[in-house]
């Protein structure tokens, strides 16, 4: 959005706050444990004090931010248990969507998740771990889309958000596409095959070697 056309005030300054702050979060921008000075925010992003309180309470509420008392807010730091703990959710609801999208995705939804199988094999060879990451979120996010199960799928959007860090570190960890990309494709051809209760287990068996990894 344009300097100039940036609300100050109100619901829209709040919300062009908040998606700005979500989005420097996610990508990796603000990283853990940096500090969230109010002023400085507001005159980042054109809004005032309040706008970016509110927010800021918002990302909380997202578990992306944490206030400190008498310290103000930090983007918050999530510790290896709490990775796992979360991964362990994710592992129901995501298995959940495996089993809905085997029933579910169209012939040509199909074809997506093949070709998004294809793309991840060529960055694993090509030595592309940042590219191969994206790619990884985005299969997760296409099982989830197919599935129809939209509560799922915004239970899994807040708790994915928080591992935003973790899942980067794995990506680089040398060998560790090479694994992940073996599990992604056994999802994928569970899902093709239409086959709830393997697609299911493909996604389980996945998840538990990412806990695994998490530990190391």
């Amino acid at each position: 959005m344009p300097k100039e056309a940036r609300p100050s005030t109100g619901e829209q300054a709040k919300q062009h706050a908040l998606a700005q702050l979500r989005q420097a979060i996610l990508h990796g921008e603000m990283a853990p444990a940096q500090r969230l000075v109010e002023n400085e925010l507001a005159e980042q992003f054109g809004v005032t004090r309040a706008s970016i309180r509110a927010a800021l309470i918002d990302l909380e509420s997202q578990g992306l931010v944490e206030r400190i008392r008498n310290r103000g807010s930090r983007v918050r730091v999530v510790t290896v248990d709490e990775a796992v703990a979360i991964t362990e959710c994710r592992m129901v609801l995501e298995g959940l969507c495996a089993a809905k999208a085997a029933d579910l995705a169209s012939d040509e939804q199909l074809v997506e998740l093949t070709d998004l199988g294809t793309a991840m094999s060529k960055a694993v060879a090509d030595g592309e771990p940042v590219t191969y990451s994206d790619l990884n979120h985005e299969l997760h996010s296409r099982i989830r889309e197919f599935s129809g199960q939209q509560t799922a799928q915004e239970l899994l959007e807040r708790l994915n958000a928080q591992l935003v860090r973790h899942r980067f570190q794995l990506a680089l960890r040398p060998g560790r596409p090479q694994q992940s990309l073996n599990e992604h494709l056994t999802m994928i051809e569970a899902i093709r095959a239409r086959d709830p209760q393997a697609a299911e287990t493909a996604v389980r068996a996945h998840l538990t070697s990412v806990i695994e990894a998490l530990r190391d």
